[in-house]
């Protein structure tokens, strides 16, 4: 829909049946448990029928409910404290089939990111890390993890590579020698990072391309951004799903890092022969009894 949906269902509400306004109503003022609800639960809490809400949406114009329960979910997903998170897990907490439910809901963001990224965007967005002349990589709270990851494998592979930290030098001190020939790449998942977004809005008036790995296109990051690569990380709880944003990541760099093949390739040897000389890592088939 190209409106908000509570805005779509306030506007539509007096050509709804009286079964149907019960159900308006309901979505209003309760939207951000309605949104996890299946048609069968609402049904359930409302005393009305799963084929009367499937009706509520097509109402709406949308083709099923579970296309309304996306856009439902789409806009709330920055919106919910920590406590409200953790009520919406009640299902999940009183499940038999614990792994089952988390480890399938990681599946499912895996799969639809795979159905969904655009790889043009994908393939612009590592020509453009490329051929930048310095890259900056910015996350911050649960994104530091993912953004601390790229940097990592990424230091390998060039040398203009900075993370930018929330250390005793601000953010905007680390970018404010951002140019125009440069690339930031964003890392940001719900919640959003106000500070994240401040510093979208600094470097945008710096002139560099901006790539941003997030969620969706309603990510307040989105129009921010240059390029934006989108992996879905739909919430269990307080924990959100960040196995597709990994995997998304880990897919980027090895785009690039075949694209680097023979530039890598002496750097990686002469990393190995160092890695051997100093015991980097344990080699040994050897295990000994304590």
């Amino acid at each position: 829909m190209d409106q908000n949906v509570i805005q779509n269902i306030q506007e539509s509400f007096m050509n709804l049946s009286k079964a149907q306004k019960i159900i308006a109503e309901y979505i209003i003022n309760h939207y951000d448990k309605a949104a996890f609800m299946t048609a069968a639960a609402i049904g359930n809490q409302l005393n009305v029928s799963e084929s009367t809400v499937v009706r509520f949406a097509n109402a709406l114009g949308y083709a099923g409910y579970k296309e309304l329960q996306r856009d439902l979910q789409e806009l709330i997903r920055n919106r919910l404290t920590t406590v409200q998170r953790i009520s919406l897990s009640d299902e999940l907490n009183n499940s038999s089939e614990f792994i089952e439910k988390v480890m399938g809901k990681d599946i499912e963001n895996m799969r639809k990111t795979m159905l969904e990224i655009d790889e043009t965007n994908f393939n612009s967005a590592v020509e453009s890390v490329i051929e930048a002349n310095n890259i900056y990589i910015l996350g911050l709270r649960s994104s530091t993890f993912l953004a601390g990851y790229l940097n990592f494998y990424l230091n390998f592979i060039f040398d203009n590579v900075r993370l930018i930290q929330p250390t005793a030098n601000d953010i905007f001190e680390q970018l404010a020698k951002i140019k125009t020939n440069d690339v930031l790449i964003c890392v940001t998942f719900p919640r959003y990072s106000k500070r994240t977004l401040d510093a979208l809005d600094y470097v945008n008036t710096k002139g560099c391309k901006i790539i941003t790995f997030t969620d969706s296109g309603l990510s307040p990051a989105y129009n921010r951004s240059d390029i934006s690569l989108i992996a879905k990380s739909e919430m269990l709880s307080f924990v959100d799903s960040l196995v597709a944003p990994m995997s998304l990541l880990n897919a980027f760099i090895l785009a690039i890092a075949s694209k680097k093949r023979e530039d890598i390739t002496p750097y990686f040897e002469e990393l190995e022969s160092i890695w051997d000389k100093y015991g980097t890592y344990n080699e040994s088939n050897n295990t000994k009894n304590n």
